[in-house]
């Protein structure tokens, strides 16, 4: 018997919420970036996308552990000689915590171009509220 390999005809794409109300940062996006891979399915294979759609609501309230909020830097480079820029997360959770969640979700899903399509499954929220009722999504705990 040879290995399975999905077909694009075999995948099945369901909508989940992820609610990050009070939840470690890394556990949110763990979670996220499994259900984006399609590594909860039995179907699962490492060079085609078999996953789902991520919501992530309240990513406003996600939790950092430990003195992150105060020591954990961003740094992005503008290209530039000496253009390195400095943002400390506690600064980018008061402006932009969606960021946040998608930097980190971002940084475990494959760095290529599935990576890429990945990623474009996953909606990020600061608040309760999102557009995509009519998808039916299911709550996932963890």
């Amino acid at each position: 018997m040879g290995t399975y390999m999905a077909k694009p005809a075999d995948i099945q794409r369901d909508w989940y919420i992820i609610d990050a109300t009070g939840k470690p940062l890394g556990r949110v996006s763990t979670e996220a970036a499994r259900l984006l891979r399609g590594k909860h399915k039995p179907i699962f294979t490492p060079n085609t996308d078999t996953g789902d759609f991520v919501i992530i609501i309240n990513a406003g309230q996600v939790v950092l552990t430990g003195n992150k909020l105060e020591q954990k830097k961003y740094y992005h480079h503008s290209g530039y000689p000496g253009g390195i820029k400095e943002v400390a997360y506690k600064d980018l959770m008061a402006t932009r915590p969606t960021l946040v969640v998608e930097k980190a979700v971002r940084g475990m899903l494959p760095h290529n171009r599935l990576g890429r399509s990945l990623f474009t499954k996953l909606k990020v929220y600061a608040g309760n509220e999102h557009p995509h009722t009519a998808q039916k999504p299911l709550n996932w705990e963890f």
